[in-house]
């Protein structure tokens, strides 16, 4: 069923109206806020990446090699679960999460979540250098050559 919204010049200038009424009466604010389910949005975008693979043990397995490469010391692997949760201990403990899902037929999902102490990490440049270590070890993994092999 379709339904149809017509807007009349009346009925738009009488909502002109009677938003300029009521911004009087409680303020005006030109953008939106964020709610809190945009925030989360936008940080699963940023933790997020797709990969044209179906192989998950590879993609668990690539993500334990990055973590381990990247100073963090695995504490819980569970390649059916598609799940990594590794720490890594500088002057505080970093603690990074790391989940691979099915997508389709055709891909998978890998995602990073990390915590700065008991503070989610929510900056963008922390999981952009993760994974592009992460996309390389995967480029690497497929191409099968060993980045510690002399030559390479």
């Amino acid at each position: 069923m379709r339904t149809i919204v017509a807007f009349t010049r009346a009925s738009l200038v009488s909502a002109t109206v009677l938003c300029g009424a009521s911004t009087g009466l409680t303020g005006c604010s030109s953008t939106p806020k964020a709610t809190s389910g945009d925030v989360a949005l936008k940080l699963r975008a940023i933790q997020t990446r797709a990969y044209e693979t179906t192989d998950q043990n590879k993609a668990v397995r690539t993500a334990m090699a990055t973590l381990q490469d990247l100073g963090f010391v695995i504490d819980n692997a569970d390649a059916e679960l598609g799940s990594v949760t590794a720490t890594k201990l500088a002057s505080s403990a970093t603690k990074m999460t790391v989940t691979v899902r099915k997508r389709g037929t055709t891909q998978l999902l890998v995602r990073a979540n990390a915590q700065y102490n008991v503070l989610p990490v929510e900056d963008a440049q922390f999981y952009q250098q993760f994974f592009a270590a992460y996309s390389k070890a995967m480029f690497l993994e497929a191409q099968q050559i060993d980045p510690a092999a002399p030559g390479n």
